[in-house]
């Protein structure tokens, strides 16, 4: 997988909000893939590659049992990446929920609300700063 890096992904010019909203689960359901993504990024900005996160996400989302990890990580994981999978373009956060996906220097993740500073500052873009790349929209133009 290609990392991706100094790129900021810019919420979908369809999103349906103004602000970062926290994605909900429905009761009694088991979370959804954005609501995993948003609890690991918001829970630990910088910490995650796309890789990274997306390993992490498919073992809470399969509900993985921790034991069974720690014996095949490693076969699940060249399992898991023998597909492609989308970066974070196509990631429900920056198309409907409103968060802005920065890539670090590293290709390491952080979340930030539409709403917020540096999400403007992001946006606004400098000759030194992320390339700037719009999220996937929801519909054809």
């Amino acid at each position: 997988m290609n990392a991706i890096l100094d790129t900021f992904v810019q919420v979908a010019q369809d999103c349906p909000v103004t602000v970062g909203v926290v994605p909900t689960t429905k009761k009694n359901a088991k979370p959804s893939i954005h609501m995993i993504q948003y609890e690991l990024l918001s829970a630990s900005p910088y910490h995650y590659t796309l890789e990274d996160l997306i390993y992490e996400v498919h073992i809470r989302h399969k509900e993985i049992p921790v034991e069974q990890v720690e014996q095949h990580g490693d076969r699940i994981r060249a399992e898991l990446f023998q597909k492609s999978h989308p970066c974070m373009r196509a990631s429900m956060l920056p198309k409907k929920f409103g968060w802005g996906v920065h890539y670090d220097s590293e290709g390491k993740l952080a979340l930030y609300g539409m709403e917020t500073e540096p999400y403007r500052d992001y946006i606004a873009g400098t000759s030194d700063g992320p390339n700037v790349v719009y999220a996937m929209r929801n519909k054809r133009a």
